[in-house]
């Protein structure tokens, strides 16, 4: 998988954050990307932020048991290294992996965790959309069902994984599985409460809102400065 150059001009502790575009690219090269950025960064390496749409696939985190797989049919199983149980990708959710020197920022797991929940509330907020996160639950909830699910991972003090967030979607897999490891956990998507034309724009305000929350910036940059620029190279259908 190659990487689009895509730079924003903000900084935060001496390093400037990079927002990368991946658009529609598999699972499994994506995550071993992160691997290798992870491993080969140094302390002067920018953080990164990741946004990407996977094609269907089914993730076990470290703590994921098979059985809350119920039915994969011709969806994949991937074993992957993040926290947190199974989840669901597919077209239609917004995924951003935050590549992020935690010893740098100063920044525990617990406060990441809490940053990114933030940010989703934050971001459905805009849209007139009351949400919650759980404290023994990580993730963003509406109306009791999930909107959003988290999974880290904390490697050499960097972060790698990152969100999901379901926004204009085929929610009927989620029904092939016991979502986060919870039997009957109900979930809901974006377009359930608002009308959608573009992903591209939620994705562009979640990201506004990241960088915010992990003070990369104080709120006054407009999100929609934070701009994509995609190698067509990188464009892949998995």
């Amino acid at each position: 998988m190659s990487h689009p150059a895509t730079v924003t001009t903000l900084t935060h502790n001496g390093a400037s954050p990079i927002v990368r575009e991946l658009r529609h690219d598999a699972y499994v090269p994506v995550w071993r990307a992160m691997q290798q950025f992870t491993s080969r960064r140094s302390a002067e390496t920018a953080d990164e932020l990741w946004v990407v749409e996977h094609p269907p696939v089914f993730t076990l985190g470290l703590a994921g048991k098979r059985e809350h797989i119920l039915d994969a049919g011709d969806i994949p199983v991937v074993q992957s290294d993040r926290g947190g149980q199974v989840t669901y990708h597919g077209p239609g959710q917004v995924v951003i992996y935050l590549l992020i020197d935690l010893k740098r920022a100063r920044l525990g797991a617990r406060a990441l965790v809490s940053a990114i929940e933030n940010a989703v509330i934050a971001l459905l907020a805009d849209y007139r959309i009351t949400a919650q996160a759980r404290r023994h639950a990580p993730g963003v909830y509406v109306e009791g069902k999930k909107i959003a699910a988290l999974g880290l991972r904390i490697r050499r003090g960097c972060s790698y994984h990152g969100l999901a967030l379901n926004v204009d979607m085929d929610l009927s897999p989620f029904a092939r599985i016991n979502s986060c490891g919870y039997a009957g956990l109900a979930v809901t998507q974006l377009r359930d409460h608002v009308q959608i034309n573009d992903r591209r724009i939620v994705a562009t305000r979640l990201c506004g809102h990241l960088l915010a929350g992990l003070a990369y910036n104080d709120g006054s940059i407009e999100q929609a400065e934070i701009n994509y620029v995609l190698d067509p190279a990188s464009h892949r259908s998995g």
